[in-house]
């Protein structure tokens, strides 16, 4: 009896480890299911807003390179003494009124760059991004669907469509491969540190209004255009392309010399948001704090005005 007594003794509190672990383990498994949704953003697919957000990239994104690119053509058709510098100007105009328009209502990110270091900033998840970079690509290559349905031939063939290539219609022309890679890897960083570090500066954006920041940016990516079709000289070069997805329609529906160097416009953004990821990191966090009195470094007058216990510890450095 004995021993049956501590059998049933022991099997009792085994019964119950065994119940209590049940919940345990669930809750565990819980866990690890909410942190996975939450640093993915799995959850978002279920929310009709998300991709509302995305069909608005998508549109937007369309309607930007069918815009952007018939302005570009336009203007480098032209009979100026130097028509390439009217298409930063063309740039700056429309990118402003495109940003102004969907930035309150998907962010207005029209390019993978900018979504890619939404998602390595945490202002967007990585579903999101995911879909938002789909939304891109399939926005782009409708946009130049519709714009080689319209275009004539000629300037088709003569502009490739529009792309990004770096050395034209012939292999003689244009630049290497390593020299576009750097430029892209410049001009998106000039971009992304100019116009990111303002917009993803939630105190600062408040402050400045949604019209400024727009303004800001546009006025960068004119500037990054500018730069890129202007310090290079060469005629087969098509500048910079500061957008993967404007890149990869037209070399779909276009093919030719666009494939030439065509991973320079992917690889060069990408290591320009890793980079710009790993310098925001150790910017600033606060304002920069202005002394209240200005003084020449050269005079030492300046001391005698300063407290006693200042001034005696300063003495003292010296």
């Amino acid at each position: 009896m004995d021993s049956a007594n501590s059998h049933v003794v022991a099997v009792k509190p085994l019964s119950r480890s065994v119940h209590t672990n049940k919940p345990l383990t669930s809750l565990f498994k819980k866990s690890v299911r909410r942190k996975c949704y939450a640093f993915t953003g799995a959850h978002e697919i279920f929310r009709p807003e998300m991709w509302k957000a995305a069909l608005t990239e998508l549109t937007a994104t369309a309607s930007l390179m069918f815009t952007l690119t018939t302005s570009i053509v336009s203007c480098l058709d032209s009979h100026g003494t130097d028509p390439k510098l009217l298409v930063p100007f063309a740039v700056f105009m429309i990118v402003f009124l495109f940003l102004l328009v969907t930035v309150p209502l998907s962010g207005g990110h029209m390019s993978p760059v900018f979504t890619f270091i939404g998602a390595l900033k945490g202002v967007v998840t990585l579903t999101r991004a995911l879909i938002y970079v789909l939304a891109q690509i399939i926005g782009s290559i409708i946009g130049f669907f519709i714009l080689k349905c319209v275009i004539d031939p000629k300037l088709a063939y003569t502009y490739s469509l529009g792309g990004c290539a770096i050395d034209g219609q012939k292999v003689s022309f244009g630049i290497k491969p390593q020299n576009a890679l750097l430029v892209e890897f410049a001009c998106t960083f000039v971009v992304l540190f100019v116009g990111v570090t303002l917009a993803f500066d939630k105190k600062r954006s408040r402050a400045l209004g949604l019209p400024m920041v727009c303004l800001v940016v546009a006025g960068a990516t004119a500037l990054a255009v500018f730069v890129s079709i202007t310090v290079t000289g060469r005629a087969g070069y098509a500048g910079v392309g500061l957008n993967p997805a404007r890149c990869l329609g037209p070399a779909l529906l276009h093919g030719g010399p666009l494939w030439h160097g065509h991973w320079v416009f992917w690889l060069g953004p990408f290591l320009a948001c890793m980079v710009y990821y790993l310098l925001s990191m150790n910017l600033p966090k606060e304002d920069l704090v202005w002394l209240e009195e200005e003084h020449d470094v050269f005079d030492t007058s300046f001391s005698k005005n300063l407290p006693e216990q200042c001034n005696a510890g300063f003495q003292l450095q010296v």
